[in-house]
């Protein structure tokens, strides 16, 4: 069921569920997320099994305000507490060591957790009403089966997960994909997943250079979105150059119709073919639009019953990096 997430009444009843252990779907500025009580692991393993993720692959926890991390972190640095001043309410996850007794469930019983303050209205009226209610944090992936593409709007969270899921509609996604996250339990900030916040921007932040996780003599801790395979549609995804993609077109010619496979073309060039069923999007030229519109030109395609999705490999500029990075995995 999908309600507006303006309603201060489908707030209250999203606040009923999960003081009574259950789900409800909320906007946030990245991506539409799937939220339980994070201190709750009968919730917490309701998230898992709707999504059918893997227990051990660790959950975002969203908090209404810096005040909440001590809730469940500890021993948290000073480059960390630099990072949430200066980017939080906004699209950044933090790694930070986890206070033993709290939140086993939700960091895939690592010894450390995920912790972001979303920027989106609709979810800080949520937080702010848990928080009332006694909850502190929601655990909140995104709301979509593990590994598939992200949902931007509160229409692709009831086609993915059904109608009995409480929706809160905040409206398409401003960012539309998900958060940078950066480690901050070691004494080095590492890198494991670009975002909208870029290197420069943070490592400016934090004053020192983000590591990468093959520069650590040890594995980092697991994070969301971080698989070699996650973000992919049901169609088979492609990332080819420009060039490569014209002479693809070409050696397909008029094959495409007669073929019965239905290809889609996402790209930037302006490509020739002469198949009149070749589905084609405009990749936009700004990173940011680009990232806005990535996850729902992915739906849209896979609703149109495409089998192959041919991408234009995004340019190799620090602003195309979250792009890039989603491309790749989907």
């Amino acid at each position: 069921m999908i309600r507006n997430g303006k309603d201060s009444a489908a707030i209250d009843a999203a606040v009923r569920l999960l003081l009574a252990g259950e789900l409800v779907g909320l906007p946030t500025e990245t991506v539409y997320g799937l939220a339980g009580n994070a201190d709750d692991d009968a919730a917490v393993a309701r998230i898992f099994a709707l999504k059918g993720r893997p227990a051990d692959h660790p959950l975002i926890v969203h908090l209404e305000q810096m005040a909440d991390v001590a809730h469940f972190a500890e021993d948290v640095p000073a480059f960390a507490e630099a990072l949430m001043r200066h980017f939080w309410p906004g699209p950044l996850t933090l790694i930070l060591p986890r206070r033993k007794a709290v939140a086993r469930a939700a960091a895939g019983d690592q010894a450390s957790i995920g912790l972001r303050c979303p920027a989106h209205p609709v979810a800080r009226a949520l937080l702010q009403a848990c928080a009332k209610a006694g909850i502190v944090g929601l655990a909140a992936p995104s709301a979509n089966q593990f590994g598939r593409v992200s949902p931007t709007t509160a229409a692709h969270v009831q086609d993915e997960l059904g109608s009995d899921l409480l929706v809160l509609d905040g409206g398409p996604c401003e960012v539309g994909i998900e958060s940078t996250i950066i480690d901050c339990s070691r004494k080095v900030a590492v890198l494991l997943r670009p975002g909208a916040i870029g290197r420069e921007q943070i490592e400016q932040i934090c004053g020192q250079a983000l590591a990468s996780p093959e520069d650590l003599a040890d594995a980092p801790p697991r994070a969301p979105g971080t698989l070699e395979v996650h973000y992919a549609p049901r169609a088979r995804l492609r990332l080819m150059d420009a060039r490569s993609l014209q002479k693809a077109l070409d050696l397909l010619g008029n094959d495409i119709d007669s073929s019965g496979a239905r290809i889609a073309v996402y790209a930037r060039a302006l490509l020739a073919s002469r198949s009149s069923k070749l589905i084609r999007r405009r990749m936009p030229d700004d990173a940011a639009e680009t990232a806005r519109q990535l996850f729902a030109v992915l739906r849209s395609l896979d609703d149109q019953g495409v089998k192959l999705i041919w991408v234009e490999t995004p340019p190799d500029t620090p602003d195309w990096d979250a792009v890039r990075d989603r491309l790749q995995r989907a």
